[in-house]
């Protein structure tokens, strides 16, 4: 199974980015990918103010991806998008995967949100604006176990070993939009340590770059093995990687260290 990490820049145009987004998906199929993650928020990453209209899942951007899965005839793990909410002031964080036929095999919406309050410093409370999902989810992918998460669920360990232990993931897929400041110190040593400790390969697909004043993400999009080694990565700037995923490797890593089995909870 070959995995493609898609790098972007988004910005405050949606049919722009969208655009962007297809270019990414069309090198990974070049490059035979059978599944391709794209980043968090691929539909719109701006000011707040200038928002489109959040959609259902089957709205322009779903049907978008939905297209470029058929027409590529890969699977495509639609990083995440600003659905419609449960109310007029909150959208969910979504991500979609679909199928080589373009149908929907999965959707998965942020659980973990990102709220934090400094006095003097930082106020961000994603939680304002974003309704928390609550169901963690695993899609099987022609028999590779797929577990999705969105961007701050990485600091959330118990997620992944739900998504290991109970639905038995092979991949756990990560689109983020990372921040410079925390992506320099943090992103790849929770990755490798996500796939470490749940013995599992991940591929994480970020935003790069200047998305509006005062907001840049760190990108360095990667997939990581079950031993923690980096595959592969996208330098600054958009792009693709890929890596081939040996599950072979994964059954003799979780043979030889059965740390999995060992739990005592």
């Amino acid at each position: 199974m070959r995995v493609a990490v898609c790098q972007l820049n988004a910005r405050d145009d949606r049919k722009a980015n969208l655009a962007a987004a297809e270019g990414l998906l069309d090198r990974a199929a070049a490059g035979g990918a059978d599944v391709a993650v794209l980043p968090e928020y691929v539909d719109y990453l701006g000011p707040a103010a200038g928002l489109p209209e959040p959609e259902p899942v089957d709205g322009e951007v779903g049907s978008f991806f939905a297209a470029a899965a058929r027409r590529l005839g890969m699977w495509v793990v639609a990083g995440s998008f600003h659905e419609r909410g449960p109310d007029p002031e909150h959208t969910w964080n979504t991500s979609l995967v679909f199928d080589r036929s373009g149908a929907l095999a999965a959707s998965y919406r942020k659980i973990h949100l990102y709220d934090v309050e400094i006095p003097g410093r930082v106020s961000y409370l994603e939680s304002a604006t974003v309704a928390p999902g609550d169901q963690p989810v695993v899609v099987d992918v022609e028999g590779l176990r797929v577990g999705l998460s969105i961007c701050y669920d990485l600091r959330f360990p118990e997620l992944y070993r739900q998504l290991a232990t109970d639905g038995g993931a092979h991949l756990l897929v990560v689109p983020a939009a990372f921040m410079m400041h925390t992506g320099r110190d943090h992103w790849e040593v929770l990755l490798r340590a996500r796939a470490i400790e749940n013995q599992c390969f991940v591929a994480a697909a970020g935003q790069t770059g200047d998305h509006e004043p005062g907001r840049t993400c760190f990108g360095r999009s990667m997939v990581v093995d079950p031993w923690g080694t980096v595959l592969t990565q996208v330098p600054d700037g958009p792009g693709v990687a890929f890596a081939d995923l040996d599950l072979e490797r994964l059954r003799t890593i979780r043979t030889e260290l059965p740390s999995l089995a060992n739990r005592r909870l």
